[in-house]
């Protein structure tokens, strides 16, 4: 059974910092690229960013420069977040693309979600 477990969320005044991590824990065979979304009420789930299992990066327009991505290893993914506005309150969730038998496909897991509150 794979999980992904998120911490770091919380309230932060407009300008602030929050630190999101994301770690996959069971049995995992082979570990694909692994992403942040976010969902704000009302609104759509959004692709916030993404890192490929060989460190590719890529970001949401509205994120980027503010925003970054890294592994800290195969199983667990962080989201600094720098500078942020009210527009990035949201739930934010970690996905990861695993594979957990030599002979699955590639599929999609996700965390619980950790809200990340931004007023002053």
């Amino acid at each position: 059974q794979v999980q992904l477990v998120e911490s770091g969320g919380g309230l932060v005044q407009p300008g602030g910092s929050l630190r999101l991590s994301c770690e996959a824990s069971g049995s995992i065979f082979s570990i694909g690229a692994m992403a942040w979304y976010r969902q704000a009420p009302g609104k759509e789930r959004e692709l916030v960013a993404t890192i490929s299992s060989g460190g590719i990066r890529n970001y949401l327009d509205s994120v980027k420069g503010r925003f970054t991505i890294s592994r800290d290893n195969a199983k667990k993914v962080t989201l600094q977040m720098n500078s942020l506005k009210p527009e990035d309150a949201a739930i934010y969730y970690c996905k990861g693309n695993f594979r957990v038998r030599w002979d699955s496909t590639y599929n999609d897991y996700w965390g619980q979600g950790t809200q990340v509150t931004v007023s002053s």
